[in-house]
């Protein structure tokens, strides 16, 4: 403890060139979710992480122990305050949380106590040129902030989900105290950040059009895949005996299954399709549903159906080998109009087709690409239809697949959707970035 506040004065007055000249810069993550935990923020910000070192720059983390999202910790990791390790060439600060998931009390002291004990791992790390801040949870814009004014450098808030908007459009978050309270610190972190990244063209431009940011503040840094890592292969004939689905054509969902996907839906048309023993439904993934959903296939007595734990994203090409097709699904809201779930991205990259279960940019993407097809949500039969066609008709499955693996390599591969968006923040932050270190020195 005793050398800490001297390397805290050190990081605090560090000057380093910027990276105009070939010159690295420091980006700090901020985040409350990251692998081992699976989803769709640990998966985006992984990937970030590990292209941004590709492209020659030094990475930290500061993040929660894992425990999302069966809200326990893994495998006895919850004991200790901090800890520090490197994951890929990624130094990852470790902090105690409150574990939980649904809602209510228990995860707004999930939330709360993350971004409180963040504030340990942030002053553990070096000063950064960047600090790249994860939402939601909404409040990390707090210990943001006080980072921001400690090293006086920018922070980028990273918007997946435009939240609390989707809380309130669910009808989760009534009108009162608490809702003007989350409204009031949404502005709050969209005007103290330098830039605001949307995931999706809808959730930019709402930033613009609703939340009142100018297009040069609202940055576009979008879910990809690494098209190296996940790519047409050949079947894995040994993992698929040993899942028991030898000579089955396989649905695969491969993710966080929450009321948001409204995956009820899926298992409804899996029943309609029972007497067609050659299609079976794997569902790789946990979430607040999950036990529900299993208690919903039991009851349906459904033979086509099984549930396997999540397995980390080194670990899923295999499976995509094994699989006919993919499966997203999102229910029916206005948030989700400009959603682009994280996990159709793989499915393509892998050369699958995907079935897309949902409305809005999506469904136009998939359209667009000619990668899959588009089924309204909610709508059992018409899915059921839809997995019928899909297989029925000779080297549809091949086509689209192949069509989505080249839209992938086009215009998603995680390297270069990292270094457009690298170049679109030099452009824009060269003069702020500048300026920051100057008023850093001493």
């Amino acid at each position: 403890m005793g050398d800490r506040p001297q390397r805290f004065l050190k990081n605090y007055r560090e000057i380093r060139p910027l990276d105009f000249g070939g010159v690295p810069l420091r980006f700090l993550i901020l985040t409350q979710y990251y692998p081992p935990e699976i989803g769709g923020a640990p998966t985006r910000l992984q990937s970030t992480a590990e292209h941004l070192i590709r492209s020659g720059h030094e990475v930290e983390v500061v993040t929660a122990r894992p425990n999302y999202p069966k809200g326990k910790f893994f495998d006895g990791r919850g004991g200790q305050l901090y800890s520090r390790e490197v994951r890929k060439g990624v130094i990852i600060h470790r902090v105690w949380l409150y574990p939980a998931v649904g809602g209510g009390v228990a995860r707004m002291l999930n939330y709360g106590s993350f971004a409180l004990t963040s504030m340990i791992g942030l002053f553990r790390s070096q000063r950064p040129d960047f600090l790249f801040v994860e939402s939601p949870p909404l409040l990390t814009c707090i210990p943001a902030f006080a980072a921001k004014l400690f090293w006086r450098v920018p922070y980028i808030f990273n918007v997946s989900d435009l939240w609390p908007d989707a809380v309130v459009e669910a009808g989760l978050l009534s009108e009162g105290f608490l809702q003007r309270t989350l409204l009031w610190i949404e502005s709050f972190a969209y005007r103290n950040a330098a830039y605001v990244n949307g995931v999706t063209q809808g959730i930019r431009d709402v930033l613009i059009s609703k939340k009142h940011l100018s297009p040069e503040k609202a940055l576009f840094l979008p879910n990809g895949a690494d098209v190296k890592h996940f790519q047409p292969r050949d079947a894995d004939l040994t993992l698929k005996k040993s899942l028991g689905l030898e000579g089955k054509k396989i649905v695969l969902w491969a993710g966080t299954m929450g009321y948001a996907q409204g995956v009820e839906f899926v298992l409804q048309a899996a029943k309609l399709l029972e007497s067609r023993t050659e299609i079976h439904f794997l569902f790789m993934g946990d979430g607040s549903t999950r036990k529900s959903l299993e208690m919903q296939a039991r009851e349906l007595r459904l033979q086509n159906v099984t549930f396997r734990d999540p397995v980390s994203i080194e670990d899923l090409p295999p499976y995509y080998s094994i699989a006919e097709c993919g499966l997203a699904s999102l229910r029916v809201m206005p948030a989700h109009e400009g959603a682009r779930p994280s996990k159709i991205f793989p499915v393509l990259a892998s050369g699958r087709p995907l079935i897309f279960v949902g409305t809005g940019e999506c469904a136009r993407l998939i359209e667009s690409a000619k990668a899959g097809v588009v089924v309204q949500p909610e709508n059992p039969p018409a899915l059921a239809d839809e997995v019928l066609k899909l297989f029925s008709v000779p080297g549809l499955t091949r086509q689209l697949g192949e069509n989505g693996r080249r839209y992938v390599e086009q215009h998603h591969d995680w390297s270069s959707l990292v270094k457009n968006w690298l170049k679109h923040l030099h452009r824009e932050d060269k003069s702020q970035v500048t300026a920051s270190r100057i008023s850093a020195t001493p």
